[in-house]
């Protein structure tokens, strides 16, 4: 078959790409972003073409699939539709995949990309399997049985997904543009439990998880007593964290892992129990996890003389408090600076005052302008970067991405860009200026 992506370097859109060429189709895409991505690096190495422009044509037998990004009166999306191309959404071309395999669905508002690449680094390297990691990472072999797919709640998409297995790393409101209210999320969350066939790996200690309705079997984790996968003896350094596992009072191991904060363990806990629960060998997994390292843009160094360059994905409160606390749980003795990138309007408004106490966990902040390719500036006159600046001590605005002068005076720190959008071109900057 024949595809083509619309908004094919969006990190779903590209893992889609790469998975659906794999399966034997020939796929190209469209995007509006001329700029180099680190999505199009497999893309690349697979020789998918990218077009930017409407001088090209498609075979009629050609499936269009798009970006929910891309609003549906964009140009390109629009030019299919009057030539008569049969257009699927994003979601059920996924949710076809996912019926193929003994699937793992990885779902949550926070830590679904990490929690997704620590299970396939150890089924990749025991068992076998596929995956579809939305950080612009897929592969797929027919032979493997097993498929591990990071399941995004946005759009409600995950619902439409039939998984084998199922994860839930948290809950907590996020994307409210596509649901009406907390119970809203609750219940989708519910419904994607009761889609799974199997059995379902759960963070008991996220009060919103707790509130699930499922006639699926739950395993519950975390750090609180009252789950059946408890975590104990836990030790922060700034090496990774230590901890043991244990299902009720038995000790399922003892676990090093390369990675910071407490919202990282939970990942790992989840990975290692879903693992265990296929029939990995404990001490496969322990040794595993020695050698694992994270996905694209989750908490990426670079040392560029005496500062420390993170990039992360971070782009809600909840993520953002973790990534600073990671920094600071790595690097105890050292300023912490946040330069966020925030994206959406809505999401500013939404979550404005949570915002702005997780930056404040930073001892500098710059927050550059919103971007946003969904949503029209005009429809939130009032919502700008100044709703957080105004409110938290040693902030500024960066007010121009290719001006980032103020950021010189951070030489020699531990400088965190997040954002959920390319923050590429500031790091480039940031780094020429030091």
């Amino acid at each position: 078959m024949k595809y083509y992506c619309i908004g094919i370097k969006g990190t779903g859109m590209s893992t889609l790409a790469q998975i659906l060429f794999d399966l034997g189709n020939e796929v190209s895409g469209y995007d509006d972003a001329v700029d180099y991505k680190f999505t199009q690096k497999g893309l690349e190495e697979r020789n998918i073409p990218i077009y930017y422009d409407d001088n090209h044509e498609l075979d009629k037998d050609t499936i269009v699939t798009y970006s929910v990004a891309f609003s549906l009166n964009h140009p390109e999306l629009r030019r299919m539709r009057e030539k008569g191309y049969m257009i699927k959404k994003y979601s059920q071309i996924v949710g076809d995949v996912v019926k193929m395999f003994e699937t793992i669905s990885v779902a949550g508002t926070h830590g679904k990309t990490t929690t997704s690449s620590l299970i396939r680094h150890i089924l990749h390297n025991t068992l076998g399997c596929s995956y579809f990691v939305g950080a612009g990472d897929g592969f797929v072999d027919l032979k493997r049985p097993y498929f591990v797919i990071e399941s995004d709640e946005y759009n409600k998409h995950f619902l439409d997904y039939y998984p084998k297995y199922s994860i839930i790393t948290n809950m907590e409101k996020e994307h409210m543009e596509c649901y009406e209210d907390l119970d809203d999320i609750i219940h989708s969350f519910s419904q994607f439990a009761n889609q799974t066939d199997k059995f379902v790996v759960a963070c008991g200690d996220n009060e919103n998880v707790r509130k699930l309705t499922t006639n699926t079997k739950v395993y519950y984790y975390g750090f609180q007593e009252d789950n059946d996968v408890i975590i104990r003896n836990i030790e922060l350094t700034d090496m990774g964290s230590i901890f043991d596992i244990y299902i009720g009072e038995e000790k399922l191991g003892h676990f090093d892992v390369p990675l910071y904060g407490n919202h990282m363990i939970l990942n790992a806990t989840a990975a290692i129990f879903m693992c265990y629960k296929l029939g990995v060998e404990i001490e496969k997994i322990r040794h595993l996890l020695a050698s694992f390292q994270n996905a694209p843009r989750r908490f990426v160094e670079e040392v560029v003389g005496d500062t420390i360059i993170v990039d992360d994905y971070a782009h809600h409160p909840t993520e953002i408090r973790a990534t600073l606390e990671a920094a600071r749980q790595k690097y105890p003795n050292r300023k912490i600076v946040a330069v966020f990138r925030p994206n959406t309007y809505s999401r500013l408004k939404d979550f404005a005052n949570d915002f702005i106490e997780s930056l404040k966990v930073a001892d500098k902040v710059y927050v550059t302008e919103v971007v946003s390719n969904r949503e029209r500036q005009e429809d939130y006159s009032n919502i700008t970067s100044k709703v957080l600046t105004d409110k938290i001590d040693n902030s500024q605005i960066i007010e121009n991405d290719e001006d980032i002068s103020k950021l010189k005076s951070e030489k020699g720190n531990v400088v965190c860009f997040m954002g959920c959008i390319s923050v590429n071109h500031l790091i480039d900057n940031f780094k020429n200026s030091i």
